[in-house]
Formats: C-alpha cells, sequence, structure tokens
C-alpha cells in the first residue's frame, strides 16, 4: 500500500495552511504589541503630566501647571481609548491562536497517517525481501542436495524386449 499522491499533496497543502495560520498569528500579536507599547506610552504621558503639576506647585508657573493638567488629560483619554483596542487585539490574537494550534494537530495527524503507511510499506517490502532471501536460499540447498545425491545413485537400466 504505497502512500498516494493525492494523500501528499493533503499533506502540502495543510503544511501551507498551516503557516499562514502562523503567519496571521504573527501580525496580530504585532499588532497587540504596538497596542500595548501605545498604552504604556499613554500612560507616561499622564505620569509626566502629573510630575508637571506637582513641579508647577512648586514654582507657582501656571503654564507648567495647565500643560501638566493637560498632559494628564491627553495621557488618560488615549489610555482609556487604547483599552477596548487592546481587549479586542488579544481576543484576535487569541482567535489565531486556535486556529494555528488546530491546524497543526491536523497536519500533524496526516503526517502521523503518512508515515505509519511509510513504515508498513517498509515492513512489507523487507519481508518480500527476506522470503526471496529464504526461498533462493531453500532453493540451493535442495539443489546441492540433489547434486549430492545424483552420483551416489546407482544406475538402473531397464532391458527392454525386442518387439517383434
Amino acid at each position: 500500500m504505497a502512500i498516494s499522491r493525492s494523500m501528499r499533496r493533503l499533506l502540502r497543502v495543510l503544511q501551507l495552511e498551516e503557516e499562514q495560520r502562523r503567519e496571521a498569528l504573527e501580525a496580530a500579536l504585532g499588532e497587540l504589541r504596538r497596542f500595548e507599547l501605545a498604552g504604556e506610552q499613554a500612560i507616561e504621558r499622564e505620569r509626566r503630566g502629573r510630575r508637571l503639576v506637582a513641579a508647577s506647585a512648586e514654582s507657582i508657573e501656571m503654564m507648567d501647571r495647565l500643560a501638566g493638567l493637560e498632559e494628564t488629560r491627553t495621557g488618560a483619554r488615549r489610555s482609556a481609548a487604547l483599552k477596548p483596542r487592546i481587549a479586542a487585539a488579544r481576543t484576535e490574537v487569541e482567535a489565531h491562536r486556535q486556529e494555528f494550534l488546530a491546524k497543526r494537530v491536523e497536519r500533524r495527524q496526516a503526517e502521523t497517517i503518512v508515515e505509519q503507511t511509510e513504515a508498513r510499506v517498509a515492513l512489507a517490502s523487507g519481508r518480500r525481501s527476506q522470503q526471496a532471501l529464504d526461498h533462493w536460499y531453500l532453493n540451493r540447498l535442495r539443489r546441492e542436495g540433489v547434486e549430492e545425491e545424483t552420483p551416489e545413485l546407482p544406475e538402473k537400466r531397464v532391458k527392454v524386449p525386442p518387439s517383434g
């Protein structure tokens, strides 16, 4: 039972699909990282604004205080706007991860079937080879046995009466 071309083709298609799912997962992870980085930057902007407000309270600089308040608000708004996007990106990453893992399992199952079939074919081929060697050896022994027995047999001649 040889591996059919269609089975090999199916395995190749599954490998390609798995690769596509992996690339989609990596793209989704990259997008999630960008959103998370933007969220961290927004939080840092909010912190800088608070520090600016605290520093302006000591120096009585009204412009610094206003700038600090605006930085704080902007950072908080940006952070609030990014939270749903980050959550959506995480959900998308998890969906892509599940698709990728499902496709990997499917490909591995197909690979297992192909490997098992190849192993059965190799085993059957080995058995056939061994049987051929066994037959050859037995035939050789029989021929040697017949050749050894032939000279030792007395020749029997049968006299045929003349017809007449």
